[in-house]
């Protein structure tokens, strides 16, 4: 199974950049995965909700350029679905049992996504009520994802 994880926003402090690397690298025992980051727009510091729906929509575009028509899409969203890590293995599990050729997770920016890519979501899945920086919810997803795996495999680390 083929997993791409896009970001919008970049990584740019090394703490997490650090440790998504690691845990993307942990991931390759477990198939292929990508990252794709840097789709984010820039803002003036005082924008209006005008100027925002307009880089949302651009940045929109550019996601949905990247994800096809067969692929499964995946936004994490603060109103999504909640669900505890053996939940998210199972998850993971009816991914890779899809026949689908590709899962696509998406992590918006600060702003949120576009309406047509949560047009495009097949889920919404929610790793908290409380809202974090796209740097920090990149983390938490790939570590998520590490955690996932090495559940349904039966490997240590879970607890």
């Amino acid at each position: 199974m083929k997993f791409r994880i896009i970001s919008v926003g970049k990584l740019t402090e090394p703490f997490y950049k650090a440790g998504v690397q690691e845990y993307m690298k942990r991931l390759r025992a477990y198939g292929q995965f990508e990252w794709v980051e840097g789709l984010d727009q820039p803002l003036p510091p005082k924008a209006s909700q005008g100027e925002i729906d307009q880089v949302l929509r651009r940045e929109g575009l550019k996601i949905l350029h990247l994800i096809q028509d067969d692929e499964w899409n995946v936004v994490l969203d603060v109103h999504g679905k909640s669900m505890s890590s053996e939940e998210w293995a199972d998850k993971i599990r009816g991914w890779n049992e899809s026949g689908r050729p590709r899962v696509n997770l998406i992590i918006g920016s600060s702003f949120g996504l576009d309406e047509a890519v949560r047009r495009r979501a097949n889920e919404r899945i929610s790793f908290s009520p409380m809202t974090f920086p796209h740097q920090l919810a990149a983390l938490i997803l790939s570590e998520q994802m590490y955690r996932g795996f090495r559940i349904l495999r039966g490997e240590p680390y879970h607890k």
